[in-house]
């Protein structure tokens, strides 16, 4: 079997699985969210925490328990980092500088996971486990809580209500994310990853040496870091490591996992409005987007684009062989078109073009599908604006869903759009401005550029993987990327609730002659359209400094 075919099987068998688990994944989350029993262990701690979960909060309320939930596990991820010295389980490692405590916090708490720092020789066994792992839980179940707030915008009139944010968390934690990492967490581990409380292990190098190799508890993290699309990685070199990501199959696991709930959310949507074409519209939007990012990946990859590259018959550097090409351009694809940020092979070493779709994936704000829950609302904030852009277009009346997207809407949906191009590209000036930080730049010319652009891409929209050739552990990087993760995770997420709160306001609007429908492939390719052409006209100048430039020399 040739590797294109090698690599057209493997994809299409991944989509094969996620077709069969869209529907069924899709109405258990329905019913999670919309049911109104509550069970022992959540009653228990709702009366931990003080809450009552009949109320129902207005945006304004979500929001702030979304904000105050955030800023309480950002501290507490900060202590349990400067303390690890004396925790138990420390492996003897110091406290954490603060710089890199502040940044790794603001990261985790973001579902960013964005790494200053080599996990196997900073970290402890029990900050892994009981910091980093418990935030990767609670910042995906975060984003689902929101996507559900924003869904009920759509489908309540009449109301300010848009759900309770503490039963949202709760209940996406232990009802979704946990099972399904249990499971994947066995899985992994029959699979050779890595699963123990043991230290480090002296072994041979091949040059000759000798290294320390801790083991942990890796496949437990490993699980819910995929699923819940966060990727922080136990080890440096995240899921290109052995004890993480043992086999090929296992890599075609970990790939399954980061897309799984994704890709089911809009199944989930449609429920939830009474409308389930309408989830099969945003689907379609979805997947487009996505094939056609994994093709060009691949076909870049394997086209390569130097001397030895095409001797060979694809660019290998910096890909392991227990993958391949194919497989590793997938998982590129897979990983930065979610927010997870998840790596098994090196996105530096992709030729330049390879590695521009890794960056376009993060810049159209990870949509297809996107991270937990910050996919479906990132694709519903460019539902309403195709619709709004089209009834300029043709006179049609703005609406989505029977609810009319007038000035408010349209104004929230833009800054929604407006707030991460304006962190990378003024991140990117400032960072290129400054004789100080242009040498942390191991490169020079394009390649450094987009060194620069892809590290303050991936923290704005919250993705975490990076083009190696950059020191970013410095008391600045780490300053100013954290700034970037915290206000691209944040300020969004209160548009995104005002919004919300903005529709559920609304009585429903009947559907007219006038309506654009908006379950017809018409309209999916009027989101596919509007949302290529506002990546490009955003960001269209700072690729072609950096890998067009360096691709098309």
């Amino acid at each position: 079997m040739g590797t294109a075919t090698a690599g057209a099987v493997f994809v299409c068998s991944l989509a094969v699985a996620l077709a069969l688990t869209h529907r069924p994944l899709g109405d258990y989350m329905y019913r999670v969210y919309t049911g109104s029993r509550h069970s022992a262990a959540e009653r228990g701690v709702y009366r931990l925490i003080g809450v009552r979960p009949g109320a129902e909060q207005n945006w304004t309320g979500y929001a702030r328990a979304v904000l105050a939930f955030s800023a309480v596990s950002v501290l507490f991820l900060y202590a349990f980092q400067r303390l690890q010295d004396r925790l138990l389980l420390s492996l003897g490692r110091p406290p954490v500088p603060d710089h890199v405590a502040w940044n790794t916090a603001v990261s985790f708490v973001t579902n960013t996971d964005w790494q200053a720092y080599s996990g196997e020789s900073t970290m402890g066994h029990l900050v892994q486990m009981a910091g980093l792992a418990v935030q990767n839980f609670g910042s995906a179940a975060v984003g689902m809580a929101v996507a559900m707030a924003l869904v009920r915008g759509f489908a309540r009139s009449r109301t300010e209500h848009v759900g309770n944010f503490w039963v949202d968390l709760v209940r996406g934690t232990m009802r979704v994310l946990l099972p399904i990492a249990f499971a994947a967490a066995l899985v992994l581990a029959a699979g050779g990853v890595v699963q123990n409380l043991s230290g480090p292990h002296e072994v041979a190098t091949l040059a000759g040496g000798a290294q320390l190799i801790p083991g942990g508890p890796v496949a437990s993290q490993e699980a819910i870091k995929e699923l819940g699309t966060n990727g922080g990685g136990f080890y440096n070199v995240n899921s290109a490591h052995p004890f993480e990501n043992s086999t090929s199959w296992t890599n075609w696991v970990e790939i399954l996992l980061l897309l799984l709930i994704p890709f089911a959310l809009p199944r989930t949507f449609g429920r939830m409005v009474g409308q389930v074409r309408q989830g099969r519209a945003i689907l379609a939007v979805m997947a487009v987007i996505a094939l056609a990012s994994i093709a060009l990946t691949t076909a870049f990859e394997l086209a390569g684009g130097a001397t030895v590259p095409r001797a060979v018959g694809a660019a290998l550097e910096g890909k392991e062989v227990r993958f391949g090409v194919p497989d590793s351009a997938t998982f590129a694809a897979a990983t930065t078109l979610t927010s997870t940020g998840a790596v098994d092979s090196a996105h530096d070493s992709f030729t330049p073009l390879g590695g521009m779709m890794t960056m376009l994936n993060m810049m159209l704000g990870e949509v297809a599908p996107g991270g937990v829950g910050a996919g479906l609302y990132g694709m519903l904030v460019l539902a309403v604006i195709t619709v709004f852009v089209a009834g300029l277009m043709v006179g049609r009346t703005p609406e989505y869903l029977g609810k009319k997207i007038g000035s408010r809407e349209i104004k929230l949906a833009s800054m929604y759009f407006l707030t991460t191009p304006v962190l990378v590209l003024v991140g990117t000036a400032l960072a290129m401005g400054s004789p100080a930080e242009r040498a942390s730049m191991l490169n020079s010319g394009p390649h450094g550029l987009s060194e620069v652009l892809y590290a303050f891409t991936s923290a704005s929209n919250n993705n975490g993987s990076a083009f190696a050739g950059i020191t970013v552990n410095t008391p600045w990087y780490d300053t100013v990327l954290g700034l970037c993760m915290a206000f691209g995770r944040f300020l969004p997420i209160v548009f995104v609730l005002a919004l919300a709160g903005s529709l559920a306001g609304q009585a429903p609007v009947p559907a007219s002659a006038g309506t654009l429908p908006t379950h017809r492939p018409q309209f999916v390719g009027m989101v596919v359209g509007v949302t290529i052409v506002l990546v490009a006209l955003t960001f269209l100048p700072a690729l072609a400094l950096g890998p067009l430039a360096e691709g098309l020399s």
